[in-house]
C-alpha cells in the first residue's frame, strides 16, 4: 500500500503525502478552515507509518502564538479515519470591542482540542 497522494477531509482541507518510504511520511497541509491557526499557508508535515496505520505531525508560529497539530488514524475501505490533538500557546484577546487585542499564555483547560476527521484520496 502505498500513502503517496492528495487526500481531501470532510472540510476541504488537503493532505499531501509526498513520501513515504522507510515507514516515515513526509508531505504538506492545507486547512480550509479560517477559524484555523494554521489557515493560510500549507505547512509541512512529518510523520510514520506501520501498515495500515499512520501518524503525522505538523507546527507553525501565527499572530496568535505557537501551534502544533497532530493526527493519528488507520486507513480503511479507501478512506483514512482520524483523530487530532491541537496545542496551542497562546491566543489574541481583546479587553473588549473595539480594544486592541493582545497575545495572552492560555491555560492547559484552554490550549488542547481534540477532535476527528475523515480523509478520502482525490489523486
Amino acid at each position: 500500500m502505498t500513502w503517496v497522494g492528495t487526500w481531501r477531509n470532510q472540510y476541504g482541507s488537503i493532505l499531501r503525502i509526498t513520501d513515504d518510504a522507510r515507514h516515515r511520511i513526509a508531505g504538506s497541509f492545507t486547512t480550509a478552515l479560517p477559524d484555523s491557526g494554521f489557515f493560510g499557508e500549507s505547512v509541512p508535515i512529518v510523520g510514520v507509518h506501520q501498515g495500515d496505520c499512520v501518524s503525522f505531525t505538523f507546527a507553525r508560529t501565527g499572530p496568535g502564538g505557537d501551534t502544533i497539530c497532530s493526527f493519528t488514524g488507520l486507513q480503511r475501505d479507501g478512506k483514512l479515519q482520524t483523530v487530532w490533538h491541537v496545542v496551542t500557546d497562546s491566543a489574541l484577546h481583546a479587553k473588549s470591542a473595539g480594544a486592541p487585542a493582545k497575545i495572552e499564555k492560555l491555560g492547559w483547560a484552554h490550549a488542547a482540542h481534540t477532535n476527528a476527521d475523515t480523509f478520502e484520496r482525490v489523486e
